[in-house]
């Protein structure tokens, strides 16, 4: 069903501040930054291996990063496996009986199809099912 962890997901305060953090600490380099409204962040990934760290600050309070800042504080905020069918990973873990988010796949960043698996089914972890645009 997974064919890898595709990022980590990391909710930041500053975006540029964690960018130097990550870079200088850890030699990792800048592959992509965008905006993504529907999700209303900025969202950056970084090079680790054949993964990333998608780093990710809230454009508002109001979205789910925004909110998760304000009760946790910065820190990891979910972890994504990558899947070449994301229609059909989504009916799996449907018929395995895990609670979803998204019921039908959104658009992510680098246009990939995305859709997140509520952690109260996933042992506490925000889980997000990633399948790359082609």
């Amino acid at each position: 069903m997974f064919g890898r962890i595709d990022h980590i997901g990391v909710a930041v305060e500053d975006l540029d501040e964690s960018i130097r953090l990550y870079r200088e600490s850890f030699a990792m380099a800048e592959q992509h930054r965008e905006t993504v409204e529907a999700f209303n962040v900025e969202a950056v990934l970084l090079e680790v291996g054949e993964g990333h760290v998608e780093l990710l600050q809230p454009l508002s309070p109001e979205g789910a990063v925004g909110r998760f800042l304000e009760q946790h504080g910065p820190g990891i905020h979910h972890v994504a496996y990558q899947t070449d069918d994301i229609d059909g990973a989504l009916r799996a873990v449907r018929e395995a009986g895990l609670r979803l988010i998204d019921e039908e796949p959104r658009r992510g960043i680098r246009n990939s199809r995305v859709a997140f698996l509520h952690p109260k089914s996933t042992g506490g972890v925000l889980t997000e099912l990633v399948e790359p645009a082609h």
